[in-house]
């Protein structure tokens, strides 16, 4: 074996240096991955979570929905009774003069 064949200790520092170079770059972009992987999980929470809401939300809208269709039905109703009284007591004193001018 000849000296070619060996590294001098210079320049196995040198290589052991690039190496742990290398090693600290990588270990700070796991670093840097593992926060946004954090983030993701989080937002991804988040979202379910409001997704969740968002539904209980929409099943009350729909009951009140319901719930406001009674209402305005029952305002429809009442007037239209309303209407048929007026109608009705109209059409009665109406009959009750047309009665009385021919002397019933």
């Amino acid at each position: 074996m000849g000296d070619s064949e060996f590294l001098s200790k210079a320049e196995h520092q040198e290589f052991a240096k690039r190496i742990d170079d290398e090693n600290h770059r990588q270990n700070e972009r796991i670093k840097s991955l593992e926060a946004n992987v954090r983030q993701i999980l989080s937002l991804t929470t988040s979202v379910e979570k409001l997704a969740s809401n968002m539904q209980g939300m929409l099943k009350e809208q729909e009951k009140q929905g319901k719930r406001l269709e009674v209402l305005e039905s029952k305002d429809g109703e009442m007037w239209r009774k309303m209407v048929s009284y007026v109608f009705t007591a109209i059409v009665g004193i109406v009959i009750g003069f047309i009665f009385k001018r021919i002397g019933m």
